[in-house]
């Protein structure tokens, strides 16, 4: 089944060429996602005269770019302190405070360029459902304080006030930031892809890329010469040569209702469009469209041996009605609502779960993405900052902590294999410990933090 996001721009899809013929260019991108689209957007504003072509497998916004969640969302993946860990703690505060501006950059560009996507920018709420949540979202806003933000970035909610955005059953506590947004995904990558091309960047469809060198792409009936080569795969990274364990493919799934009914939508609130998660380990993830579906996304499916990347992983029933079963919870009223649309696809995830930006100008190889999800706002910061790092303007971004700060490969088989799904199973014990118990379940999550 189509994803919600898919289906509804299914009308505006370009047929675009394939590359079947040697080209030169003085750019080449593989990967027409948001990655790819916004490298492309930001180098043409400081290199018009540049020739850069995009390749992409399938079409436009064909993996994560057009499966997500819908969340334009200013915080990273790795958190303030484990980012001061590795690079200091002003290095963790510049690039949150990169990020939370990127929101900003967001809008100038859909303003500027006149993209309709449903932006709406009603910030996010943090829900608990049980004290060991309650304990986590006090200690996340504490530290977001000890680091220098402030109640404008991150703040606790009353009982009262959180009845006033959202109604949910059975919620102990709940916190609020105002960095992020709710958007149609497809809406925003389709409506790139076509500024881009505007700006005279060619976008090659189905168009499989098989190896990645130095200043050298190969495809099955054609070669691609450029200065420079990006590589912006994410979730289907591991499907290039040599590339098999640069980022672990993992699967996140998720469905779409019918449309609220006024009365329905009145019982609810949520009139603000804030997206909403809770505190479990295992990621949930969840938006109300601008026409009132609420689309409800989830972590926790298996990881496939060798990372494979197949269509008929897009579906998974088990994993589909444990979403389901989560979103009746949370949302009862969702009981007497149709579910419309079921969808899933791969995201990308390195070994040490940091998404990075690098470029090495002696082999113009560079690459950006390992967002762990969190990528719809991260891909336009990665992208500003990669094209700042091929210009060589020395642009404070390029100073940020995640540039040329590549992972590890991940491990070789069999032991990624049970290694990730070990790890996904533990992130699903604790959550039914915590729920259970009301305690954190100190020796799972010491395991965790370990191998994480």
């Amino acid at each position: 089944m189509n994803s919600y996001w898919h289906e509804s721009v299914a009308g505006s899809k370009i047929d675009r060429d394939s590359l079947n013929k040697n080209i030169d260019v003085d750019i080449a991108i593989v990967g027409a996602g948001f990655s790819g689209l916004w490298t492309a957007y930001y180098l043409k504003q400081l290199q018009p005269d540049a020739r850069i072509a995009i390749l992409e497998a399938n079409q436009v916004g064909f993996g994560a770019s057009g499966r997500n969640g819908g969340w334009c969302s200013g915080f990273l993946p790795m958190t303030l302190s484990e980012i001061a860990k590795q690079s200091g703690r002003q290095a963790a505060v510049d690039i949150y405070r990169e990020s939370f501006a990127t929101l900003d950059e967001i809008e100038r560009v859909i303003h500027h360029e006149q993209i309709d996507c449903d932006y709406h920018r009603g910030g996010t709420i943090q829900g608990a459902t049980n004290s060991v949540q309650c304990k986590r979202i006090t200690d996340e806003v504490k530290t977001m304080h000890d680091y220098g933000f402030d109640e404008s970035d991150s703040r606790l909610l009353s009982s009262a006030e959180t009845r006033t955005r959202i109604s949910i059953p059975d919620l102990m506590a709940a916190a609020y930031t105002p960095h992020c947004a709710a958007i149609h995904p497809a809406k925003l990558v389709t409506a790139l892809a076509k500024v881009v091309e505007n700006n005279n960047v060619k976008i090659y469809e189905r168009s499989h890329v098989n190896e990645i060198n130095s200043r050298q792409i190969k495809l099955k009936d054609a070669i691609v010469r450029a200065e420079v080569v990006v590589r912006a795969t994410e979730g289907f990274t591991s499907r290039i040569k040599h590339h098999r364990r640069t980022l672990a493919p993992l699967y996140s799934y998720m469905v779409a209702t019918e449309p609220l009914t006024k009365s329905q939508r009145e019982q609810i609130g949520w009139q603000n469009r804030e997206t909403y998660h809770d505190a479990r380990n295992m990621i949930i993830y969840v938006q109300i469209t601008k026409d009132g579906r609420i689309a409800f996304g989830g972590r926790g499916a298996p990881y496939h041996f060798a990372s494979r990347v197949k269509p008929e992983y897009d579906m998974h029933h088990r994993i589909h009605q444990q979403i389901i079963a989560s979103m009746y919870e949370i949302f009862p009223i969702t009981k007497n609502l149709k579910i419309t649309h079921r969808w899933g696809g791969p995201l990308g995830v390195p070994r040490n779960w940091r998404p990075s930006v690098n470029f090495d100008p002696r082999s113009g190889l560079a690459s950006l993405g390992g967002y762990v999800g969190d990528g719809v706002a991260a891909t336009n910061l990665a992208a500003r900052t990669l094209a700042h790092l091929i210009s060589g303007d020395d642009h404070r971004l390029t100073k940020l902590a995640w540039v040329n700060h590549p992972s590890r490969k991940w491990e070789v088989e069999p032991m990624r294999y049970f290694g990730i799904n070990g790890l996904l199973k533990l992130s699903s014990s604790m959550d039914r410990h915590e729920q259970a118990t009301g305690e954190v379940d100190k020796l799972r999550s010491k395991i965790l933090d370990i191998f994480i």
